[in-house]
Formats: C-alpha cells, sequence, structure tokens
C-alpha cells in the first residue's frame, strides 16, 4: 500500500510512522497516487487567522461574531468541543463557552489571506473552483508530468506550505469526484488528508446517513425520513423512476449519488448566477425587529460581495423557512441591476411584508439573481422614490470610510437590532 508522509512529503511502502522523520502523520491508501479530484478547507479559517495574528489566544477559545444581541460568524475548535455553533446567538454561545473571547469579523484580511491561499492553489492547477474564502474544489488531472510528483504529493505540500508561510492549517479530501472529494476533507479535520477510492466507494457509503450529501438540509432529511430513507443503502433500495416520481430532479441525482456517481466536472470559469447569503436561527423566532435586523445584515453582506466581484442583480430574492420546514421563497425583478444595501434590503422588505405572518422562522435569507457587470447598475433612479440616488450616493461613501477605518466605522441603527 501506498504511503506518505505529510510532514516530510517522504513517499514509502505503508508504515505506521514515517521511516525519513517518524512523524505518525501518514496517509497510506491503494489508490493514493492515481485520484486527482480534491476539495480543500481552511481549518476554522476566521478564527485562526486571528490567533494567528495574536499568539495569545493560541490556547484560547474564540468566537468571531457581533456583541451579545449578535450571532456566531464561526468558532475555533476548543469553542467548538464546548457546543458552539455557527449562527448561534451570542448570549447562548457565551453560556456555553463564557471566558470565550469574542472578536468582530475582519473581512478584508479574510479576503486578503484567502488570496494568498489561492495563489498557492494555481501553482498547482488552474482548475480550482473557490466555493467560499476557505474552501475550494481542484481538479489534478495532468499534473504529475508538469510536477513531478503525483496529486497527492503536491496537495500535501500545498498545506504544508499553508502552514510555514500563513501559519494556517487545512484538510484535503481526494477522490475520484466532487460529491466525495467533499465528503473525504470533513473525515479528519483539522490538518487531515482523506482519501476515499473507487473501489472501496460502495463499501464507505453503505451504512453512512443521507446527510452527508452536500446540500441535504434539516427539509430534505425530513423528507427522506418520511420515505424511509436514512442511510445510502436505503437509498439504493429504490428505483430511479421512483425516487424521480418523489423528488423530482432531485431523486435523479440521489440515485447516482447513493452509488458514489458524479459528473460534474471542477470550474474554474463557471458563470456567476446568484449571489445569496442566509443564517438559521438558533431559536424559531416570529420577532418582526430580529426579522428585520437579519434582513438587513443579509442585504449588506450581499451587497459587499457584489462590490467586491464587480457584479449586480437585477432579481431580488428573499428565502424564508417556517418552523415546521416548509419553504417559502418569494422574488421580484428590478427596472435595472443593482448592488446597492439600500435597495436591496428595501425591496426584500417589501416581499417580507408580502409573505404576512407566516412565522416563527427558523432561518432567513436575502439573494440577488440575473446577475450581470456592475458598470449600468443603479443607473435608472426610482421616479417614486426621489432619495433614491441620495441615500445610493450616502452609501459609497460610507463604503469608502468602511476601506479606510473598519467595518464598525459605520453601523446603521438596524444592524443593531
Amino acid at each position: 500500500m501506498q504511503a506518505l508522509c505529510r510532514d516530510c512529503l517522504s513517499v514509502f511502502e505503508n508504515a505506521p510512522r514515517c521511516p525519513d522523520c517518524r512523524s505518525p502523520r501518514v496517509t497510506a491508501h491503494d489508490e493514493l497516487f492515481g485520484l486527482t479530484i480534491a476539495h480543500m478547507d481552511c481549518d476554522a479559517f476566521y478564527a485562526s487567522v486571528e490567533k494567528r495574528d495574536n499568539p495569545e489566544l493560541a490556547d484560547k477559545p474564540v468566537i468571531i461574531g457581533g456583541g451579545r444581541r449578535g450571532v456566531v460568524s464561526t468558532a475555533c475548535y476548543v469553542a467548538r468541543i464546548r457546543g458552539v455553533r455557527s449562527a448561534m446567538p451570542m448570549f447562548k454561545a457565551l453560556k456555553l463557552c463564557p471566558d470565550a473571547v469574542v472578536i468582530k469579523p475582519r473581512g478584508s484580511v479574510y479576503a486578503e489571506v484567502s488570496k494568498q491561499i489561492r495563489a498557492m492553489m494555481e501553482e498547482l492547477t488552474p482548475s480550482i473552483e473557490p466555493l467560499s474564502l476557505d474552501e475550494a474544489f481542484l481538479d489534478m488531472t495532468g499534473t504529475e508530468k508538469l510536477h513531478g510528483a503525483p496529486p497527492a504529493v503536491m496537495l500535501a505540500k500545498l498545506l504544508k506550505r499553508m502552514e510555514d508561510e500563513l501559519g494556517l492549517s487545512g484538510s484535503i479530501g481526494l477522490s475520484h469526484n466532487k460529491f466525495l472529494a467533499k465528503v473525504a476533507s470533513d473525515l479528519d479535520k483539522p490538518r487531515g488528508f482523506s482519501v476515499i477510492g473507487k473501489a472501496e466507494t460502495m463499501a464507505f457509503l453503505e451504512h453512512k446517513p443521507v446527510r452527508m450529501i452536500w446540500g441535504v438540509g434539516a427539509a430534505a432529511q425530513s423528507s427522506l425520513e418520511r420515505a424511509g430513507i436514512r442511510t445510502f443503502a436505503d437509498l439504493r433500495r429504490w428505483e430511479k423512476r421512483d425516487l424521480e416520481a418523489r423528488f423530482g430532479g432531485f431523486g435523479e441525482r440521489l440515485w447516482h449519488l447513493a452509488r458514489g456517481e458524479d459528473k460534474r466536472r471542477v470550474s474554474a470559469h463557471a458563470p456567476l448566477k446568484s449571489i445569496s447569503k442566509e443564517t438559521t436561527f438558533f431559536e424559531d423566532t416570529s420577532s418582526l425587529d430580529i426579522l428585520d435586523g437579519h434582513i438587513w445584515r443579509l442585504a449588506e453582506q450581499v451587497a459587499d460581495r457584489a462590490k467586491a466581484k464587480g457584479k449586480a442583480g437585477r432579481v431580488v430574492v428573499l428565502k424564508l423557512k417556517r418552523s415546521n420546514h416548509s419553504l417559502i421563497t418569494r422574488r421580484t425583478s428590478l427596472h435595472d441591476a443593482t448592488q446597492m444595501a439600500d435597495r436591496l434590503y428595501r425591496t426584500a422588505r417589501n416581499l417580507f411584508d408580502q409573505v404576512g405572518d407566516q412565522g416563527p422562522y427558523r432561518l432567513i435569507g436575502v439573494g440577488l439573481a440575473d446577475i450581470s457587470a456592475a458598470e449600468a447598475a443603479d443607473s435608472s433612479g426610482d421616479l417614486l422614490d426621489p432619495q433614491a440616488k441620495q441615500r445610493a450616493k450616502a452609501e459609497r461613501a460610507t463604503d469608502e470610510i468602511r476601506k479606510k477605518f473598519g467595518r464598525d466605522a459605520i453601523l446603521k441603527g438596524r444592524a443593531l437590532r
């Protein structure tokens, strides 16, 4: 069995320790040097950046998020052991972990570090599909001749460079398709390197819960359980036509994933179809003040992403999930595309008002679709809202101030709800 030391990058026959450096951090697998599709996921990215920049935080529980009335963006592994999770209200997180150090997110810093990691990836392959600031798929097909080493070795080298040069760790999942590569990257975090080969795919998935399928949330899981589907073995007992009849297009995808099949390519130039952001509440809520505050924060985050990418969207989308997991989606088209938080918020809030009182809600999301370049965005104004251009001008000025002095230099009152 082929083996790789993740510390010194030595290649050898399987052994419990590296024969060269004696490290126990060994990855061994029969297909280790023949697989080419990888998923790289940074370990507790935001919190790790904060610990790197402030060594005094090294052994302390760190939570990234807002004040006591805000929510958790992410948490380090020390805090996660105590039960802290993303999207949890801050006051609950602090009950679980009262000694935690709470730090407000530094988006520009995380984006810059993400660019440094992306540059390292680009030295390995041009086929990179980013999923967020801290994770991406990589297709290493055909790179062995270029680098003189199998993809597994170069991926281990990437993780080592991240630790040596950036002071950050990540985990790799290596397999024969995107679905399994992403599953593998979660198997041994942090500082993991896990492999799922072709020969073992069916046996590996057999008794795994279907909730490990990317995109199967609580509502989908509940629907599957009502059909008696809890594991991949349960899923395989269904005929494709029956899955399609019960779950529509998603049923066909489930049939293939049950067998470890995923024909999606790693797409480095996939067109951006939408920009969205959502949050799941730790407790269901019908509070108008709380929901309004979240609509504003989500609109601001979506607008920030659109501005950073030089994009705008003509369709505004509001997503609500009720306590029984039923989903409400509303959308409306604008006269021209927008990337302004104020316009996005007002439109999304209007959609929310049209929904009426159907809460309590467990999730809310805001998004932009029908994406285009931002050059002609927000150009036509609104005859029914003569103050719109003035607010847009104020928002642009606010953006400039935040670039110089940080995101918290100016906060709207509704953001504090």
